[in-house]
Parts: C-alpha cells; sequence; structure tokens
C-alpha cells in the first residue's frame, strides 16, 4: 500500500500540471484582432470628437473575462479623463430580451465618469469599426487618424498594468507610445451563442 502512495502523488501532480498548462494558455491565448479602418468610418453613427481623441470600445455583456477590460478602463479614464471622449459599445443579437444586455458590466462602464454607453445591435457599430472580440478599443485622433488598435488587459480576466492600458495612457498624456497595436482577451463579440454558452466557455477556464 505504501507504494502506492508515491505513484498516485506523480499522477495527481502531472493532472494538475496538465491543466495548469493548459488554463494558462487559455488565459494568454487573444481573441482575433480587430480589422480596423485607418480612417474613422464614414458609415458610423457614432460622432467623431473634434478636440480630444475618441475612444470605442466593443463589449459583449455576458463575457466575463471583459470585468477586467472595464476594470482597466476606470483606471484609464481616471488618469485621463478630459483628454479622451469614449464609446463603450455593448453588442446585443436579435432576438434577446430588453435587458438581456443589462449585466453587472454594463453597470460597471455606466459608472465611469466620461464614459457613454450604449446598445450596439447585431453588432453594426463594432462591424464598421472591424471589432471581433470582447474588449477590443480602437482610438482615433480628432482628424480621424487610427491611433490605436487593441486590448487593455495583459491576459483573459486579469486586471493590473499592461502594455496596452499604457500605450493608451501614453498616446492621450503625450501623443505618442511604443506600441500601438496589442493582443486582445475577451469572447467573440459574434458568436452564435447564447449568454449561458458564452459564460461556460470562459467560466471553464479561468473560474469566474
Amino acid at each position: 500500500m505504501k507504494r502506492l502512495v508515491p505513484i498516485a502523488v506523480v499522477i495527481w501532480l502531472t493532472v494538475v500540471g496538465t491543466g495548469l498548462f493548459f488554463l494558462w494558455g487559455y488565459e494568454n491565448k487573444p481573441g482575433p484582432g480587430a480589422k480596423a479602418p485607418t480612417q474613422w468610418p464614414h458609415s458610423t453613427q457614432l460622432s467623431l470628437d473634434t478636440v480630444v481623441p475618441t475612444l470605442v470600445m466593443a463589449i459583449h455583456p455576458h463575457c466575463p473575462c471583459s470585468r477586467a477590460t472595464i476594470s482597466e478602463l476606470a483606471v484609464l479614464m481616471t488618469r485621463s479623463r478630459n483628454l479622451v471622449k469614449t464609446q463603450v459599445l455593448f453588442v446585443k443579437p436579435t432576438g434577446f430580451n430588453d435587458d438581456w444586455e443589462k449585466t453587472d458590466l454594463w453597470r460597471s462602464a455606466t459608472m465611469i465618469p466620461g464614459v457613454n454607453v450604449s446598445v450596439d445591435n447585431d453588432g453594426q457599430e463594432a462591424g464598421r469599426f472591424g471589432s471581433q472580440t470582447s474588449g477590443q478599443v480602437v482610438l482615433y485622433s480628432p482628424q480621424g487618424h487610427l491611433l490605436f488598435s487593441g486590448g487593455i488587459t495583459g491576459s483573459r480576466g486579469h486586471a493590473g498594468d499592461n502594455e496596452g492600458r499604457s500605450a493608451m495612457e501614453s498616446l492621450l498624456t503625450s501623443g505618442t507610445a511604443e506600441r500601438t497595436e496589442t493582443p486582445v482577451f475577451g469572447c467573440s463579440l459574434f458568436t452564435k451563442n447564447s449568454k449561458s454558452i458564452v459564460e461556460e466557455s470562459c467560466n471553464a477556464h479561468i473560474g469566474n
């Protein structure tokens, strides 16, 4: 019996190690980046500010990975509130209830000073900016030039200092940044899944 204990321990460590390996891999695997137009799209119904840069963020209302993105947006807005006009789009597919998008992410976003939150039916606006992944951010100059495209978290569901937010802060405060494109970590904006399937997809890997 005593001989079986070390074997059991080795098996357990192997299973745990394998699980952690795949968990780490998923958390650090970005979603598809935006194919953002280099100029502000003429077809959009959103307004381009002619004084300060305009930030557009696309969010899937039921993506738990995006809680970290909203948290990072709050930090960014605190540090550069008067330097940017911010629009957060909550993508809503056809056929869902009127309050389907009113999740904790929606409530958190509406509480950030200087942020305008709106429903993006069928992701039409997100599509105009080339967004494919929840948490995608694009930043345009007052002249309509693309300044930044990417995410503002370092991995799925993890808030904290990261290259995306640092680049955004640098662009807004100094006009330059070492990076103008970063990976985006989140759920697909245009998945055919319902709320429960999206949640299961993320929760199975990040434990939210």
